[in-house]
């Protein structure tokens, strides 16, 4: 068994309340790196690539070179992904550290939130980090979302204004692409603009029913802060918990019947889960 990446949430704090996600259920929850190194080490037969992230961010943690350390020591490699507002407190070196592969910026995050930051501020600081990549870290990739192509009453002014901040640094017209948004568009040297649509997270109160093939615990799993382990990394709340690695080695919760149940399904096209049966994400992947 192995798998594209995990997502290893090292915090579930997120430090914003975006509209376009669930509430934290939760307790607010941090991993240790003690735990954290422990962790991966079990991920070594399964993967190369850690996603730190499911629900918090991960730049929130003042440590967070700690836990970069600890995966360059593994020889993994690193996703990271930011609502982009805590940036200024990490320097580039942290945020370009070896291991990183590449860092998502979600930057419809910032037209969903009521913080005392100005747009110019946020945008600024997220052109700065691209400056200081172009000039000095050609490996790691700047991934730029704007996941709200639905969204187009409200999204459309935003989109206008960071398209206006992206023309201006990176000298080029994005007019063109506004109205076909549904890819990833060159800014410059490993720097990518990717559009996308929101989703719906999955929860039991959905009254969306249905089966389909998913990629959980075939591309990817996810562990949680606690410890965890869910097949899926839209499942942050921990509603299918397959076992926790406080308790249970991860080789044990893999192979467990109920793991084997989803593998299974997922491969017939049938979500066993209700939770599953309730995301209407894997409807996606139906052929």
């Amino acid at each position: 068994m192995k798998f594209h990446r995990v997502h290893v949430e090292v915090t579930n704090i997120c430090g914003l309340a975006c509209s376009f996600c669930p509430p934290k259920v939760n307790p607010s929850k941090t991993m240790t790196l003690e735990f954290f190194e422990e962790t991966i080490v079990q991920l070594k037969p399964y993967t190369r690539s850690l996603a730190l992230h499911v629900m918090g961010d991960p730049l929130l943690l003042s440590n967070l070179v700690h836990y970069l350390d600890l995966a360059k020591k593994h020889n993994f490699e690193v996703e990271l992904t930011t609502s982009g507002y805590f940036l200024p407190n990490h320097d580039a070196k942290t945020l370009f550290h070896d291991s990183v592969r590449q860092l998502n910026i979600s930057l419809n995050s910032f037209n969903k939130n009521s913080l005392n930051l100005s747009f110019d501020d946020y945008m600024n600081s997220v052109l700065d980090l691209c400056s200081k990549k172009l000039q000095n870290y050609p490996k790691p990739f700047i991934n730029l979302r704007l996941w709200n192509l639905q969204d187009s009453s409200v999204a459309d002014p935003y989109n206008d204004q960071v398209f206006g901040k992206l023309n201006s640094f990176f000298n080029i017209d994005l007019s063109t692409h506004h109205q076909n948004k549904k890819e990833s568009l060159r800014l410059a040297s490993k720097i990518l603009l990717n559009f996308d649509s929101y989703f719906e997270w999955p929860s039991l109160k959905s009254s969306h029913n249905s089966d389909a093939p998913c990629y959980g615990l075939s591309s990817h799993i996810g562990i949680l802060s606690d410890g965890t382990v869910v097949p899926c990394c839209l499942d942050g709340d921990g509603v299918i918990n397959l076992g926790n690695l406080h308790h249970k080695s991860l080789k044990d919760i893999l192979t467990s019947q109920r793991s084997t149940e989803i593998i299974e399904g997922f491969k017939d096209g049938v979500a066993v889960e209700e939770l599953c049966k309730k995301c209407s994400y894997k409807d996606r992947f139906k052929t």
